[in-house]
């Protein structure tokens, strides 16, 4: 029986990035106070919600990692496997260094994750048909674009919590729409 690597790779996909979705959500419910404009995403990794945010950050993380894997077999593109990989890797980063762990290891991670997956969509075109390689080339500009706005603190009337989810925003859910093509796909 042959193994079809991208219905596999889209399925570890989706079900990584929906169950980080998921525990997102519940953590903002559930941490006292918090703002979706002046909280950062990070602060859900510290105090209740640490063990919800943590873990399904990780979770996210290795499947990225799998997805990404199983993607290389099936199209063998050597630079989106490379951003795939860091993204996955930044992202478990985030989970295991918790903001205000030592040497700015929390921020390092983010900036990884937030950079690599921002150019893990744009890689993607090369791999999906139109409209979503179009839709995916956007999402990656869209957070590259935002990533150079927060570094530089221009938020507008978002705060810093709302610009870093333009950020997050459509990485997670270009996750879900690349997901989708690779489960519909026959090869």
């Amino acid at each position: 029986m042959k193994i079809n690597y991208s219905k596999f790779s889209g399925a570890f996909l989706f079900l990584g990035t929906f169950q980080f979705i998921i525990a997102m959500i519940v953590s903002e419910a559930l941490y006292p106070s918090y703002s979706i404009s002046k909280n950062y995403i990070s602060d859900l990794g510290i105090g209740g919600t640490a063990y919800i945010f943590n873990t399904s950050i990780i979770i996210f993380g290795m499947f990225v990692l799998i997805s990404s894997y199983t993607i290389f077999l099936k199209f063998r593109r050597h630079q989106f496997l490379a951003t795939m990989i860091l993204a996955g890797v930044g992202a478990i980063g985030v989970g295991i260094f918790p903001e205000g762990s030592p040497l700015n290891l929390h921020l390092a991670m983010s900036l990884i994750a937030f950079l690599f997956g921002g150019l893990s969509s744009i890689l993607s075109y090369k791999i999906i048909k139109l409209p979503l390689n179009f839709i995916s080339i956007s999402c990656g500009a869209i957070t590259l674009i935002a990533l150079v706005l927060y570094i530089l603190n221009v938020y507008y009337s978002l705060g810093p919590g709302g610009m870093e989810r333009i950020i997050v925003y459509p990485i997670l859910l270009w996750a879900i729409a690349f997901s989708g093509y690779l489960m519909a796909s026959n090869g």
